[in-house]
Order: structure tokens, then sequence, then C-alpha cells
């Protein structure tokens, strides 16, 4: 039994070999020749201001996994409606099921006012930063 799990170890191994003999070959063979311009931080063409380790707010990070939920959601839609036909009333029964859950999540969410981050609440002074 230990002979089947050798080969795991084996091609592990390489694996682990390669990654650093790759890693070590292109330390060795790349330019160096550091320059201001190459350490500093680069914001998509814009000259940084300030420090970068703000602090963003949470309902970036919200929004964000709400969207990786129903961005999921896609991805077990679109194969099973491809082979709609083919799977019959059962699994069209199962596919709802999965979709009320992801409602009950969406309502949850949007009780909770994760999907309210764009516009400030009544009430609530504007902060600029």
């Amino acid at each position: 039994m230990l002979e089947q799990y050798a080969n795991v170890l084996i091609f592990m191994g390489m694996g682990a070999f390669f990654i650093g003999f790759n890693l070590f070959m292109g330390s060795l063979i790349r330019p160096r020749n550091p320059s201001p311009e190459k350490l500093s931080t680069y914001e998509c063409g814009e000259e940084t201001v300030g420090s970068s380790w703000i602090q963003f707010n949470i309902r970036f990070y919200v929004v964000a996994l709400v969207f990786i939920i129903f961005d999921v959601e896609i991805v077990f839609l679109y194969p099973w409606a491809v082979a709609f036909k083919d799977l019959g009333w059962f699994a069209f029964i199962e596919m709802m099921i999965f979709v009320v859950i992801l409602l009950v999540g969406l309502a949850y969410a949007w009780k909770k006012g994760a999907l309210e981050w764009v516009r400030p609440k009544v009430g609530r002074p504007v902060s600029t930063p």
C-alpha cells in the first residue's frame, strides 16, 4: 500500500524541485538594475499620495463576498441550463431549491444593508476623505 503513495511523493518532490530550480535560475539570470522609479509603488499610472497602509471600509469586502456568492451561482446554473432537457424534473426541483436558498441569502444581505454601500443612509452625515 505504501508503494502507491511513493508515486505521489516522487511527483510532489519533482514538482517542488522544478519550482525551486526555476526560481533559483531566474534569480541568477534576471537583470539587477534597481532605480528609484522602479522601486516606487505603481498605481495605475498615478503618483502615489500618502501611505498605502490605509483602512478600507468593510462594506467593500462585503460587496465582494456577495458578488462571489452570486458568481458561484452562475457557475452552477450554466451547465445545468445547457443539460436541462436531459436531466428531468428531479434536477429542475433541485436547482429551484438551490436558487431559493440563494435568494434567501440575497434577502438577508439586503435586509442587513450589505447592498446599500453606494449611498449613505438618511440622517447620517457624509464623510469625505
